[in-house]
């Protein structure tokens, strides 16, 4: 007799549809908050506790095999390119999108309720404090111990690099060193697959919290916001990743068929750190050299946030309709050279989509206390965003790894026939 098995997709769908029926069944009820928060909380850190080790792993494992700082140079060039002409595309089709549909327009905020955003004003007072140039100081880790506690991407991913090449100079010297951090990636891929047993568990009780604390309700008066934002990430998806990913011979649909687990449980969760381990393990196993995912994948969470910036941008305009604020063609490309450079690197801070939008609108003239009235529907917004930063990224990987010519195309064939039966 077959073994009966619910595939983890079909885990988190039912953990989802369950959150979403106990949170509108207990809307208001502070204690089911305190029951379920907890879990919510415990599966974030659990992520959050595998995410490190396996990024300094894997990417001191790829360089120090590769070897060749010429070869990383050209693919940290070859990166931030296609980084910055996606995001900047994401940018321009908010844009676009938001002076189409006009969904800020008509609205009366007297129907809208406030939400207390100041502790994104104190993160965004601090990131501007430091300026252009210290965070690119920041970059390079002072104390690569404490980079690691605070989870500072960027720091973390220069001084693994820094590492994986001098571990690669030594020669034989460096391989027990090299087997240390290969047993050390191997060790914790098997820990994220534990760990994703809880994953239904977590889903639920995060859906659950979000929909107890604001309700199915209050999706009503921005209703027109939230489907804009959906449909335009729809678009982008389908058409620009789509294009994007025809180009290098990929197709999004069935990539996004490989890959449907991690992006169901990251907009469950609102949070691309719960399947970055998986994705790299993936992209890897569809033909991608493990020193490009390693470098390619963690670099994204900082300057290839699609999703994020396609927000942002439906999000200013949506404020400055909903004032009565008519911004010019020079003013709209002001803000798309400003939010280009704001977007970047600060994928760590906390509400980062707020910390970015509260760093630009004033730039253009827009109240930065628009935003209050749509923080109570951001989590809704969010989930959107975070499955597109998904796609992107993991397509970044596929593409980076297409065009140094270093993808294994038979690996990727058999790796699609396995996973789409």
């Amino acid at each position: 007799m077959k073994k009966f098995k619910i595939s983890l997709a079909a885990q988190i769908l039912i953990g989802l549809v369950l959150g979403v029926i106990v949170g509108a069944v207990f809307f208001g009820n502070e204690n089911v908050q305190s029951y379920l928060q907890p879990l919510g909380d415990i599966f974030l850190n659990l992520i959050k506790m595998i995410v490190v080790p396996i990024i300094i792993s894997t990417l001191i494992v790829g360089v120090a095999g590769t070897g060749d700082i010429k070869q990383l140079g050209r693919l940290g060039g070859k990166t931030l390119i296609y980084f910055e002409v996606i995001t900047t595309v994401a940018i321009a089709v908010g844009l676009l999108a938001a002076n189409l549909f006009q969904p800020g327009a008509g609205i009366d905020m007297n129907e809208l309720q406030k939400s207390d955003i100041s502790s994104y004003v104190e993160t965004t007072e601090a990131e501007e404090d430091k300026g252009t140039f210290q965070i690119i100081v920041d970059i390079v880790p002072k104390n690569i111990i404490n980079a690691m506690a605070e989870g500072d991407m960027l720091a973390i991913i220069f001084f693994s690099v820094i590492f994986g090449l001098g571990v690669a100079a030594i020669g034989e010297r460096g391989k027990p060193v090299l087997a240390f951090f290969q047993g050390t990636a191997d060790a914790m891929f098997w820990v994220t697959n534990l760990v994703m047993k809880f994953a239904p568990v977590g889903v639920f009780a995060l859906i659950g919290v979000t929909v107890s604390k604001f309700g199915v309700e209050s999706l009503i008066p921005l209703g027109k916001l939230a489907i804009l934002v959906y449909a335009t990430m729809i678009f982008f998806v389908v058409v620009v990743l789509g294009l994007t990913a025809r180009i290098f011979g990929i197709n999004i649909f069935k990539l996004i068929r490989m890959i449907k687990d991690e992006l169901l449980l990251a907009f469950s969760t609102s949070s691309s750190e719960t399947v970055l381990p998986r994705i790299m393990l993936k992209t890897e196993k569809m033909g991608a050299p493990k020193d490009i995912v390693s470098f390619v994948i963690p670099t994204g969470y900082s300057f290839n946030l699609d999703g994020s910036t396609l927000y942002q941008a439906i999000a200013a305009i949506f404020i400055a309709q909903m004032y009565g604020i008519d911004l010019s063609i020079v003013e709209q490309i002001t803000l798309m050279l400003v939010l280009m450079v704001t977007s970047k690197g600060i994928a760590g801070v906390p509400g980062v989509s707020f910390v970015v939008l509260l760093a630009t609108l004033g730039t253009v003239g827009i109240p930065l206390e628009g935003l209050a009235f749509i923080a109570g529907i951001d989590r809704i917004l969010d989930m959107a965003r975070t499955a597109v930063n998904v796609v992107g990224n993991t397509l970044a990987a596929l593409v980076m790894a297409k065009w140094e010519k270093r993808f294994d195309e038979k690996q990727f064939a058999e790796y699609q026939a396995a996973n789409l039966k």
